[in-house]
């Protein structure tokens, strides 16, 4: 078993299972469903239609959210990698994240988990989680298609890989391409062409996107696309271009969507589309609720506020929002339960599974949510908050009241504040004191 990560007295604050990788003794094979995990990269909560959005469009994931469920309160880490390992391992940072591009190799994902249990594994799309070839196999994967593996991000002439004629590796092989494909097209092809060898038993993909990360170029619906391009030798790109690669992004969860359908497998399969963190800074969203500036890598609303639409027509037969705080950590406990799959007793996570919510129960919701974040992975580095729905509290004491001040740039003094308010700070300094002694393995 890969464990490694230190308890350090906080054990009453995590959701635990029985055993490791068993089936639940009432399901049957039959009765698992396939799951597709979907993570958007750098797409901020004002993306999406459904969500309030004026300036895209995104009508496959506002009719996956009408006929499913819409989170207005799910919560990321503020940047990539950080927020990949929280997904993938259930645990908050503090007690698992070592480094910006590495996930830890004595860590259990969910792969391992839902591999040992039987179903077959898939990923596509963005690694950045190790350059070792056989890094998405150590961590569960049997197949994978993949940007940003055994490689970096530009060629060595200063191009970026990952859109056009992209540079992956499958199975940990480099494989190149020059005949005017882009990467979008060529992980769902991968994804469909695994769900269709592998629809007689249960699987899992998960498709952490390249997209919409800069460098913010042309998709092959842009009327300027270029076949022929080696990619973009600036960093950023243009903006005027996120709108089509939004629509782009859109466009390959519907095909995802269409295949299932193709197969058979749409009532069986759960499928959930969020975003890794908030948007790119340059990018500046008109809303129903007002105009977003992107805010990747800040600890604000916009950059930890992200999307997320589940759905799964088997179980959820009708539109629903909830308003529930979720985070990363509870995205592990969720898909395990789903699959009728027991997590082992000893393995410690920070998430609880949000099943209840989708099946249409009030379950038991969280109060609050807490978030460590700190890129390098030093302590003396990172910044921490606990948060409600409405209110949160960073470790240095500042607060705010979210509902109202959405851009933190007021917190109010303690004389000031109302009833409601003293007690939400006081649960939430609760929340923030029940982490303090957690550390990561080998830490003191």
């Amino acid at each position: 078993m890969r464990i490694s990560t230190k308890l350090a007295g906080s054990r009453f604050l995590c959701t635990t299972f029985l055993c490791l990788a068993t089936v639940c003794p009432n399901a049957s094979p039959a009765e698992r469903p396939n799951v597709v995990l979907i993570m958007a990269d750098d797409m901020g909560y004002e993306c999406l239609g459904a969500n309030g959005c004026l300036d895209y469009e995104t009508p496959e994931l506002d009719a996956l959210a009408a006929g499913g469920v819409r989170f207005e309160h799910c919560y990321s880490q503020p940047l990539c990698t950080p927020s990949r390992v929280k997904l993938m391992t259930g645990m908050s940072n503090k007690r698992n994240y070592v480094k910006f591009g590495v996930l830890d190799r004595s860590q259990t994902t969910f792969a391992h988990i839902l591999k040992d249990a039987g179903y077959r594994t898939c990923v596509a799309g963005k690694w950045q989680l190790g350059h070792e070839p056989d890094s998405p196999q150590h961590f569960g994967f049997e197949e994978s298609l993949l940007w940003q593996h055994t490689r970096g991000r530009t060629d060595d002439e200063g191009h970026d890989t990952r859109y056009p004629n992209p540079r992956l590796e499958r199975n940990g092989e480099a494989v190149g391409y020059r005949g005017g494909e882009y990467s979008t097209d060529l992980f769902v092809e991968f994804i469909n062409r695994f769900m269709e060898e592998h629809r007689d038993r249960p699987f899992f993909v998960y498709y952490p996107m390249a997209l919409v990360h800069c460098p913010f170029s042309p998709t092959p619906d842009s009327e300027d696309w270029d076949p022929t391009s080696r990619g973009s030798k600036t960093y950023k790109g243009d903006p005027k271009y996120f709108a089509d690669m939004v629509a782009y992004t859109d466009k390959a969860v519907g095909r995802i969507d269409a295949k299932l359908d193709e197969l058979g497998l749409r009532d069986d399969t759960l499928l959930i589309f969020t975003g890794d963190n908030g948007t790119d800074k340059p990018i500046v969203t008109r809303t129903t609720f007002g105009r977003v500036a992107g805010a990747k890598g800040s600890m604000t609303d916009g950059g930890t506020r992200v999307p997320c639409v589940v759905s799964w027509p088997g179980v959820i037969r009708q539109g629903r929002v909830v308003k529930d705080i979720i985070d990363f950590s509870d995205f592990l406990p969720t898909i395990c339960q789903a699959a009728g799959v027991r997590i082992a007793a000893d393995l410690v996570i920070d998430g609880q599974s949000f099943l209840p919510q989708l099946e249409g129960k009030p379950g038991t919701p969280r109060e609050s949510i807490y978030l460590w974040y700190s890129r390098s992975g030093s302590a003396k580095k990172a910044e921490v908050f606990a948060r409600s729905r409405r209110y949160k509290l960073y470790d240095d004491g500042r607060f705010f009241d979210v509902g109202e001040d959405r851009l933190e740039r007021s917190p109010p003094d303690d004389a000031a504040l109302s009833r409601e308010a003293r007690a939400a700070k006081a649960a939430l300094q609760t929340r923030l004191d029940a982490f303090e002694d957690v550390t990561r393995s080998g830490e003191e």
